[in-house]
């Protein structure tokens, strides 16, 4: 599997270059969530509003992934682990 989608930690020699770019978070489908379920988590972790979740949602599933936040890098990897945590599958890309 992809260390991009693993909670595992990352060298930190490559992360403390990154941590004041700007980032994307990168929302990816699964089979395994609900569309409530994926939106209800975007609220939380992402302060999504419920219009622009369900958006980022239907977009994941008809297109595998959606941009569901930007920001500097360090900010995007921490809502990573909180997606992830949350059994969701995301990545961050610059």
């Amino acid at each position: 599997m992809d260390s991009n989608f693993t909670s595992r930690p990352q060298k930190l020699g490559a992360e403390k270059s990154n941590q004041q770019q700007k980032a994307k978070l990168v929302l990816h489908n699964d089979e395994i969530n609900t569309f409530d379920y994926v939106m209800a988590t975007l609220v939380e972790v992402c302060d999504h509003s419920m219009t622009q979740a369900e958006q980022c949602a239907t977009i994941t599933h008809y297109k595998g992934k959606c941009v569901v936040r930007t920001g500097l890098y360090a900010e995007m990897k921490e809502l990573r682990y909180q997606l992830i945590s949350r059994g969701l599958k995301a990545s961050v890309d610059n």
